[in-house]
């Protein structure tokens, strides 16, 4: 028993690195028009994508998925759209995590002794003659610090509503609603990750979360298909 408490955080965190699961935030502010400005034209957020990039194309098909089921109308017309949607989204660099553990040292350890012996009688002489044998057992003796480390990222995307309306009236940029979510984990392959965040993120586009959100969904979770186009 005490090997295994020197191996189960190990073993813990080895299960927490291979679980099939994603864990994400979800911060979402949103005024009170927001319901009333349904018709949305969708943009790239950030300068260096591109709108005719095959991985904005991928992860717009996404977020265009998820609007649709939530009420809102693509607009091919500027002007006739309600808020312009910003759509970006990016992989930090990765971090270095270390941490200790200890692995237990095996070695002998006390055994059992055994006595016996036998009497020699030589006329009015006995001589007793013994044999001590000793059966050794092995066991835990200790323990040694080993350090390990492993690496995550924080994968993020953001949607940014602005009101149309109000630019093309004053040509100030009010924001209607922002959502932002965000993911740390041990991945940095965005095509794998950003489906189920968008999927975690569906409750709570365009909407007032108050605080921030956690959701888990795990790889082979239902909605992640939803928003792959895989099941209606």
């Amino acid at each position: 028993m005490r090997g295994l408490l020197f191996i189960l955080p190990l073993i813990s965190l080895l299960l927490q690195g291979c679980a099939p699961s994603f864990r994400v935030e979800i911060d979402s502010i949103s005024d009170t028009e927001s319901a009333t400005k349904p018709n949305y034209i969708l943009w790239p957020g950030a300068k260096e994508i591109e709108m005719d990039d095959l991985q904005y194309r991928e992860y717009s098909r996404y977020i265009e998925r998820v609007l649709a089921s939530l009420g809102y109308s693509k607009s091919t017309d500027l002007a006739k759209a309600d808020i312009a949607i910003f759509f970006s989204y990016g992989v930090g660099d990765p971090e270095t995590h270390e941490y200790t553990y200890a692995v237990p040292t095996w070695g002998q350890i006390n055994g059992s002794y055994h006595t016996s012996g036998t009497i020699n009688t030589y006329g009015d002489t006995s001589i007793y003659s013994a044999t001590t044998t000793h059966t050794p057992a092995y066991g835990i003796t200790g323990s040694t610090t080993q350090v390990g480390s492993y690496t995550t990222y924080l994968r993020h995307m953001i949607l940014d509503a602005i009101d149309l309306e109000e630019y093309r009236t004053t040509k100030k940029l009010k924001q209607v609603w922002k959502t932002t979510v965000t993911s740390s984990g041990y991945s940095d392959d965005l095509r794998k990750v950003l489906p189920a965040m968008v999927a975690a993120a569906k409750s709570y586009i365009g909407k007032d979360t108050g605080k921030k959100v956690k959701v888990i969904l795990s790889e082979d979770d239902e909605k992640i298909l939803e928003v792959k186009g895989l099941v209606e």
